[in-house]
């Protein structure tokens, strides 16, 4: 074959939990079949200099903060699009409200002249599909439910739960099958299977008391949700606890809560975006916040229990009660006052969170990015069949 293959991993930015899984099954995709294919990966909607495509992508972004501040914006969002279905909902999400962006993004899309094309949002999705000379399409959802966006048409779907697959075959029997829809493991961050060290190590690793119970408190990158309400709490009542909040890019939280005095038995580390989330995760005994794909995963594949503290959007409910109801990992408290008696009692009995911590490591061998990778191979062989196994 003169000219490899070129397969283009999208980046959307619109919560981190669009771009964590990518980089994951591009990072294995490449170690696996770097040498013969061109892997390219492109932060799409701002490295054209395309200021249509720049503002829509802010457009997302905006969003996702919109609905973390006021969820009943965001629930009625998901019931919009549920209600008008996923083709005008598409065209409603995509080209109405993008105003030009759908035309620019899929010009750009020719530009780069991929054979296949790897999502982890369904806007780049239609880009790629709508395409005069399309390539393939592989689209995996980070959420435990296939919302109706996601539902556009692509050639492979990834989808991480079971339950999910089991239902969108019975329910949308004439858009999925056996053979575009395939089950998964979650895709997490590499880095994650590299963390062997204990709770108190690498707490102490962290400037943490390594014997303190430890309570993480995030909500995604963006950090709107309860993170100063939680926080202002625990450290009101001065808890004997490990405190770690992690803020994402909101730098009015984080200096908030770098302002904050405790009285003495709290240890408190606020964090803003951090490369050590992964530890962080880990050294927890608890994580605390909304019910966001990666924000619940994470937890759960360290053996941490989630204590659930709101849902920005349906999507995270439908996320969130499969952890609860599912998995049995979460626990639900939207009170704040409430969830920090949570807290408090379980500080004083970590005992009664074993059974939660129990739940999420029996989920550990459903995570890895191998299978995502040889699915995607596969979708691509069908076009390039005298590639290589």
């Amino acid at each position: 074959m003169a000219d490899k293959p070129r397969v283009v991993f999208l980046y959307t930015e619109a919560g981190l939990g669009h771009i964590t899984p990518l980089d994951s099954i591009a990072d294995e995709f490449e170690r696996l079949y770097g040498d013969r294919v061109e892997v390219v990966r492109s932060r799409f909607f701002t490295e054209s200099g395309d200021k249509k495509l720049a503002d829509y992508q802010n457009h997302l972004r905006r969003s996702v903060e919109l609905y973390n501040k006021s969820p009943s914006m965001g629930h009625f969002a998901t019931f919009n699009m549920d209600f008008w279905g996923t083709y005008f909902s598409t065209w409603g999400a995509v080209v109405f409200i993008g105003k030009g962006a759908a035309r620019r993004g899929i010009e750009y899309m020719q530009k780069l002249s991929p054979d296949l094309v790897v999502s982890t949002h369904w806007a780049t999705n239609y880009y790629a599909m709508n395409m005069k000379n399309r390539p393939l399409t592989a689209v995996y959802c980070p959420d435990c439910r296939i919302n109706t966006l996601f539902r556009y048409k692509c050639d492979l779907t990834l989808v991480p739960t079971e339950q999910e697959y089991r239902r969108a075959l019975a329910t949308y029997p004439s858009r999925y099958n056996v053979d575009n829809l395939k089950k998964v493991p979650f895709l997490i961050r590499k880095v994650a299977f590299e963390i062997t060290d204990d709770k108190p190590t690498l707490r102490r690793a962290l400037g943490l008391d390594p014997e303190k119970f430890t309570v993480l408190i995030a909500d995604g990158g963006y950090g709107i949700g309860k993170i100063r309400a939680l926080s202002e709490e625990i450290i009101a009542r001065d808890l004997p606890v490990n405190l770690v909040t992690v803020c994402g890019r909101n730098r009015e939280l984080y200096d908030h809560l770098l302002s904050l005095r405790t009285g003495g038995r709290v240890t408190f580390k606020p964090f803003g975006l951090t490369d050590d989330i992964m530890r962080l995760i880990a050294a927890a005994d608890i994580s605390c916040g909304k019910s966001g794909a990666s924000l619940m995963a994470e937890p759960c594949f360290f053996g941490v229990p989630q204590l659930v503290t709101h849902y920005a959007t349906s999507i995270e409910k439908w996320i969130g009660e499969y952890y609860i109801n599912v998995v049995g990992s979460a626990i639900k408290q939207f009170n704040v006052s409430k969830a920090v008696d949570l807290i408090a009692d379980f500080a004083a009995h970590p005992e009664k969170l074993k059974r939660y911590s129990d739940a999420a490591l029996a989920q550990r061998s459903n995570y890895g990015a191998e299978p995502s990778a040889r699915y995607v191979f596969g979708l691509l062989k069908t076009r390039f069949p005298d590639l290589a196994d």
